[in-house]
């Protein structure tokens, strides 16, 4: 959008259009995009603000639906819209109307087959995904300080939005996998890779502009290169990306348990600056359960894998999404969960609380549980957790721990250690701060706790030293 004239701005209200990007999985997280979608349209009359745009996933997965439902929002843009925002957004400034698009499932946009995707991937939108090209092509001669350009003539750009010293990058999009729960594929479409030379680009432009960590991200990334002829591309690009310089973390996020693989392990705990973290969906430890959520996998086959992580990497950092209350789930199922976790150790675990999603096989299921008896489980399932992680951060005191300082103001020093990923899995607090600055690595000894949070005395020579001595 700035290639092409606009200006981003700090301050809704002195924009001439507000583009809200939305969610469309999980009912908070869509009252989430519609309550930013009102907050918007209140700035209409009162700045400098004309119109309110939804892109994103809800916009996609409801199209026309979405418009009817909610006049406030001046345009509803699907992902085919992406290419042409520009000209859809000036449209709609100018008082034109573009019609909204009719939902469709965009897992038959491409072939079946993995291997015949990237082919035809030129003709479907597929957001953070840019033309292929053999070599990166150089940036426009006019293309604004700050932007990063990526391969092809007209590929995403990308501007950060703020001096964080952690930036995600896309590693690729859709899923292929077929959760009862799920609706995510439907309008994600199926799985399909960023070629390994995008994404070296983007780490590289990422690190010059001093991002120290970048977080991998798909909704599977256990599947990267498989549409690629390469089911292990994961495992070569990992010591690629660790090598670019100035770079000192790379963490994977959202690891299938079913798909992991020896190799895969063996790279993410024993190269050098790729974390030995592992964020793996297990959503349940019931076998009968995860039959009917169309997954694999049981209890004691978890444990072992975990057994398998920490042999490798003792300090690994583990991380996991449950749902409790899916239909059919009983007493002992729940118990068999619970078995999981006393046992599992992990250091942070999210609890979802089962919801019908519409249109996924999981919502024509007969047996479902009262939403009393849902809340019921979540709440117990919720104070269980609470408590492990809890117990789990206890174990790491005398631990030492390499800190990525995040934040340095009246409230402390505060930073992540190797096991825990941005936003989701606790922090660090140092108990000393002199002479260190966001971006930092400091080596320090865990001497308490606070819940799932870590607290760490620095240990000498990490203060007050060059950068080059921190680490």
């Amino acid at each position: 959008m700035e290639a092409d004239g606009w200006d981003l701005v700090e301050d809704a209200a002195d924009a001439d259009v507000a583009v809200v990007n939305t969610c469309g999985f999980v009912e908070a997280a869509k009252k989430d995009s519609v309550d930013a979608l009102l907050e918007a349209n209140d700035l209409k009359g009162h700045g400098r603000t004309q119109a309110v745009v939804a892109v994103g996933c809800m916009a996609e997965r409801y199209g026309k639906d979405l418009a009817e439902a909610l006049p406030e929002a001046d345009g509803v843009l699907g992902f085919d819209d992406y290419t042409d925002i520009s000209d859809r957004l000036q449209t709609i400034l100018n008082g034109g109307i573009h019609a909204s698009h009719t939902p469709r499932d965009r897992r038959k946009l491409l072939p079946i087959s993995p291997a015949d995707r990237q082919g035809s991937a030129a003709s479907v939108s597929l957001p953070g995904h840019g033309p292929a090209a053999e070599e990166p092509q150089p940036a426009p001669a006019d293309l604004p300080e700050g932007l990063a350009p990526a391969s092809g003539p007209r590929a995403p750009l990308r501007r950060r939005l703020d001096g964080s010293p952690v930036a995600s990058v896309k590693l690729a999009s859709g899923c292929d996998r077929r959760c009862s729960f799920c609706a995510i594929p439907s309008f994600r479409g199926s799985f399909i890779s960023r070629r390994p030379s995008d994404v070296l680009n983007e780490t590289r432009w990422l690190a010059e502009q001093g991002v120290k960590e970048i977080m991998l991200v798909s909704e599977n990334n256990t599947s990267y290169g498989k549409d690629l002829g390469d089911i292990r591309l994961l495992e070569s690009l990992l010591p690629e990306l660790a090598e670019v310089d100035g770079l000192e973390r790379v963490r994977v996020s959202y690891l299938q348990p079913a798909e992991m693989r020896p190799g895969l392990i063996d790279v993410l705990t024993s190269t050098p600056k790729v974390m030995p973290y592992f964020d793996l969906s297990f959503q349940h430890s019931a076998p009968g359960v995860l039959r009917a959520m169309r997954r694999f996998g049981d209890t004691d086959r978890f444990l072992e894998l975990l057994d398998t992580i920490r042999g490798k990497a003792p300090q690994a950092g583990v991380r996991s999404n449950f749902i409790v209350g899916f239909p059919g789930e009983t007493e002992a199922d729940l118990a068999e969960l619970e078995r999981f976790l006393n046992g599992a150790r992990l250091d942070a675990i999210g609890v979802f609380g089962y919801s019908d999603e519409e249109g996924t096989e999981a919502a024509t299921y007969d047996n479902k549980l009262d939403e009393e008896v849902v809340a019921e489980r979540l709440a117990r399932v919720s104070r269980l957790a609470e408590e492990l992680v809890s117990q789990r951060a206890e174990e790491r005191v005398d631990e030492t721990v390499q800190v990525l300082v995040e934040s340095v103001d009246d409230e402390g020093v505060y930073g992540r250690g190797a096991h825990q990923a941005p936003e989701t899995d606790g922090q660090v607090l140092l108990t000393s701060g002199a002479g260190l600055r966001v971006g930092r690595m400091v080596e320090a000894k865990v001497v308490g706790t606070e819940g799932v949070d870590l607290v760490a005395e620095p240990l000498d020579g990490s203060l007050g030293c060059s950068e080059e001595a921190g680490r």
